[in-house]
């Protein structure tokens, strides 16, 4: 365990930014996802959510393939240092593993989680600050932090391998959005350890409507609804309900409707929402692995070699540029 633990704070996150963002998601109506990562107490209900719903801790198959991975990934990185990069770290469970599995390999290891919840970059931290020996946290919002190699390639020591881990992270994004992101940070030598939720069977949407109970729940429901009640919506005011969306890629989503006319205070603004109005809270896509093939192709990426659960329901890719 560090002693001390040194954090770094894109500007990104910063206050004034943070603000600027939660305005325009509120004024376009549509929830920027980090809105609930925010707290700590939003953190300890997202993972007693993942806990109790996500493939990763129930179907000891999921774990199987991460495992796989992970030793593949581990003979592949060249040279007794590695450094991983953890894209959305959240609690840094499969990071945590993917380490454990380069130190029984003899590497020196340094590790960056990145998050955009300081309480969730906390959690990661506590998670893996015994397995390596450099450890720089970093808040950012993925999506915002255009300079983000800026503040990631300092932490990384010459001459070191590159792992990068995207796990969970693909479908809280707009895939055109996102995928340029991760072109910019990932180099031609290094690694990419890639986890996308799949639709199971041969049918697209009748795979997604299968997984449509992981979601429609009341941890998932009570989690979302944290960021309305916080802000001073009443469970009273109205109700979610979720949905699918999409044709070229089909994603679950939660829109809250209300029941009765709601004002909400936001800084020096007000927010007026009718009776009747939605707000999307979230969304989570879900992929086929062929789908998933010609999204990661598009911008750059082969994948070299994938793990998938016999449920169909999850998937690991292991990608270079």
């Amino acid at each position: 365990m560090f002693d001390r633990l040194h954090i770094v704070i894109h500007p990104s996150q910063y206050p004034e930014a943070v603000q600027d963002e939660l305005l325009r998601s509120l004024r376009q109506r549509a929830i920027n996802h980090k809105f609930h990562y925010d707290s700590y107490k939003q953190t300890q209900k997202w993972l007693a959510l993942h806990e109790a719903c996500s493939p990763a801790r129930t179907d000891p198959d999921c774990e199987a393939i991460y495992d796989s991975s992970f030793t593949t990934a581990a003979v592949k990185c060249a040279g007794e240092s590695v450094h991983v990069i953890g894209l959305g770290a959240g609690g840094g469970q499969k990071d945590a593993q993917l380490l454990r599995q380069l130190r029984r390999a003899g590497r020196s290891l340094g590790y960056t989680p990145i998050d955009v919840s300081t309480p969730m970059a906390l959690v990661t931290a506590t998670a893996t600050s015994e397995i390596v020996e450099r450890l720089t946290p970093i808040v950012a919002d993925l999506q915002l932090a255009t300079d983000l190699l800026r503040f990631i390639e300092p932490q990384i020591p010459s001459g070191a391998a590159r792992v990068f881990t995207f796990f969970g992270m693909i479908p809280n994004f707009e895939p055109d959005q996102i995928m340029p992101v991760l072109a910019e940070l990932v180099r031609p030598k290094d690694i990419l350890l890639f986890s996308a939720n799949l639709a199971p069977g041969q049918d697209y949407r009748r795979g997604v409507e299968r997984v449509k109970p992981l979601y429609d729940n009341k941890l998932t429901r009570d989690w979302l609804m944290t960021f309305l009640i916080d802000l001073g919506v009443k469970h009273s005011d109205g109700q979610l309900s979720w949905r699918i969306e999409g044709d070229s890629y089909l994603r679950l989503a939660a829109h809250y409707k209300f029941r009765r006319d709601r004002v909400l205070a936001v800084g020096r603004e007000r927010f007026c929402f009718k009776r009747g109005e939605r707000i999307r809270l979230f969304f989570s896509y879900r992929y086929t692995p062929s789908i998933m093939r010609e999204l990661l192709s598009r911008y750059g990426f082969s994948i070299q070699q994938q793990w998938i659960t016999k449920s169909q329901e999850e998937g690991v890719f292991l990608c270079s540029r």
